[in-house]
């Protein structure tokens, strides 16, 4: 599900989508593939090219007009790589898809290396937005951690990543880094991805192992780039 159009690192990005175009693409999929409203499950996750908390209006005008059609908000979940005015936002919306934040590291000191936007917003202030959205007793914030080879994938950052959730309705989706040409990030040993989801879940988080899909044609999360040089064009990958 894109928020916005993201194109090349030459073009950069031209424009945000419109409510009515991001709504358009569900029901343009919907319709493709018989899918009914009401009738068959739906999971829909706004989350690919582009920050859908950069496109925060558009996004929840089409967050309405999909509930409109019959998708129940319970069945959305978004993801952001943190955007902590978004969150704040969001956390006072009377109707709000389910969160799902892209944590990647157990300090800031990490995550500022893979995720630069950590020097705007530290994992201290995103913490405390995500904590001030009203959560059910059924309702979960979903922390998203790509495990990355020798970098934050010790025991040591796991004790980290638990003290960070301590208390809070949260679970944790750990997804192993796919390997790509021309990325310097490796694949973690599969006995460290075991022991770290291990160490989370004895310390009472819930914690899964996203299955890679599409690895061997580059199309798994994280590969999504070109793999053919053009001069003058860089491709963005998702």
């Amino acid at each position: 599900m894109n928020c916005q159009f993201c194109l090349t690192a030459k073009l950069g990005i031209k424009r945000n989508l419109t409510a009515g175009e991001i709504a358009g693409q569900v029901a343009a999929v919907l319709n493709r593939h018989g899918v009914k409203i009401g009738k068959d499950r739906i999971n829909l996750v706004f989350m690919g090219m582009g920050e859908p908390f950069l496109n925060y209006d558009s996004f929840m005008a089409s967050v309405r007009v999909l509930a409109g059609m019959g998708i129940p908000e319970s069945r959305m979940t978004v993801s952001t790589s943190g955007i902590e005015p978004s969150i704040r936002r969001f956390a006072q919306e009377p109707v709000r898809p389910k969160l799902a934040l892209s944590l990647n590291a157990s300090n800031d000191v990490v995550r500022e290396q893979v995720m630069p936007i950590t020097r705007k917003w530290n994992i201290a202030q995103l913490l405390d937005a995500v904590r001030t959205i009203p959560m059910g007793k059924r309702d979960w914030v979903t922390f998203e951690y790509v495990l990355l080879g020798g970098v934050n994938d010790q025991p040591e950052h796991a004790r980290e990543v638990l003290a960070l959730l301590k208390g809070m309705h949260a679970k944790v989706n750990l997804i192993v880094w796919n390997p790509g040409p021309g990325i310097a990030y490796t694949q973690p040993e599969p006995e460290a991805v075991a022991v770290f989801q291990k160490m989370l879940i004895d310390g009472g988080m819930p914690t899964y192992i996203r299955r890679p899909r599409g690895r061997d044609i580059y199309a798994a999360c994280g590969q999504l780039k070109r793999t053919v040089s053009e001069p003058g064009l860089v491709t963005i990958g998702a």
